[in-house]
């Protein structure tokens, strides 16, 4: 069986190459918008593996998060359509991607005529942490023995209380293209509350990932090839949509799912699916003397707070529910 801190050692070894040399099995092809790829360097557009492009879905003035950021592509086309007020921060684990990232970040920034990018090191399942910054730490006091050993793992709760890579209710938007499924299964609960901990009330995730029609059997999930490939840590379409109701999404959408898959291995079939869903449903219910009438076109609907409403009749709502009417989604 492969150990969760052997199948990220795999990932990270896998990427670091994929940074040095393009690698065709990756990820699968997506085609983006030929107008933000001209101020983009050709080795960061070389170096891109995705299956989606959560950047056509965001707004002028928005403080991005992409996960999993990798040479930076996404980060790159999403600083254009936020523009000089908005903000776009990557966040990756690999040294070699990052590299590539950074580099290039200050020659899109001239073409473009100003900067808004930054890349973070630290992993998508602990968003507190800041690898660096736990790096820098631990060369003043080097792990030697059991006690500092236990001491790094205190320090590295401090940095993450102190000092967090990225903090609470900061981000209008998180994106990501094809890497919720290269986090070990033991962590995804936790990835999940830490994207939502992260976005402010009434912000909002686009992820783009590998999803898979049946359960994904245990003898491929231990196949390190097909885990770095993006498909043995697959959620089931059910399952990926199900992730988020549980973190506490709401207006949880399909935005665009592939009709034919991308890969078929041992009978199951893998394809990209991109969702939508918001942070906001939050908070005690005051009633206000609100009302509401559902208009159609459905005979019925169901919220994800279980209200259910036939068109045409007036219910009795409060206040937080009224509200959540009257912005997106």
């Amino acid at each position: 069986m492969i150990q969760s801190h052997h199948m990220e050692t795999i990932v990270r070894q896998r990427y670091a190459a994929g940074a040095k040399e393009r690698s065709e099995q990756l990820c699968c092809p997506v085609d983006y918008e030929s107008e933000y790829l001209k101020v983009i360097p050709r080795e960061v557009i070389e170096r891109d593996y995705g299956c989606g492009d959560p950047s056509r879905h965001l707004r002028e003035g928005e403080v991005v998060l992409d996960l999993g950021s990798g040479t930076g592509k996404i980060c790159f086309i999403a600083a254009q359509i936020v523009g000089p007020k908005g903000k776009v921060m990557g966040v990756d684990m690999t040294d070699e991607m990052l590299e590539v990232a950074r580099r290039n970040t200050p020659i899109v920034a001239e073409r473009l005529g100003y900067a808004n990018i930054e890349f973070r090191k630290g992993r998508i399942q602990d968003l507190a942490l800041d690898l660096e910054l736990l790096d820098r730490e631990l060369k003043r006091s080097p792990i030697t023995d059991a006690a500092s050993f236990l001491g790094a793992d205190e320090l590295a709760e401090e940095l993450r209380v102190k000092h967090p890579l990225i903090a609470s209710d900061s981000v209008d938007v998180v994106i990501s293209s094809c890497v919720l499924n290269l986090v070990e299964p033991k962590s995804k609960r936790h990835l999940f509350d830490e994207i939502f901990r992260v976005l402010k009330k009434g912000g909002r995730v686009v992820i783009s990932d590998i999803v898979s029609d049946e359960e994904v059997p245990e003898e491929m999930q231990q196949d390190p090839e097909l885990w770095s490939g993006c498909m043995s840590g697959a959620f089931t379409e059910e399952g990926f949509l199900a992730a988020f109701e549980r973190a506490g999404f709401y207006g949880i959408q399909i935005l665009k799912r592939d009709l034919d898959p991308w890969r078929t291995v041992q009978g199951i079939e893998f394809r990209s699916v991109t969702i939508e869903a918001f942070k906001g449903k939050q908070g005690e219910c005051f009633e206000r003397n609100q009302a509401v009438i559902y208009r159609g076109p459905f005979k019925e609907v169901l919220d994800d707070d279980n209200h259910r409403m036939e068109r045409g009749k007036r219910y009795e709502v409060c206040d937080k529910t009224y509200q959540l009417y009257k912005r997106a989604p």
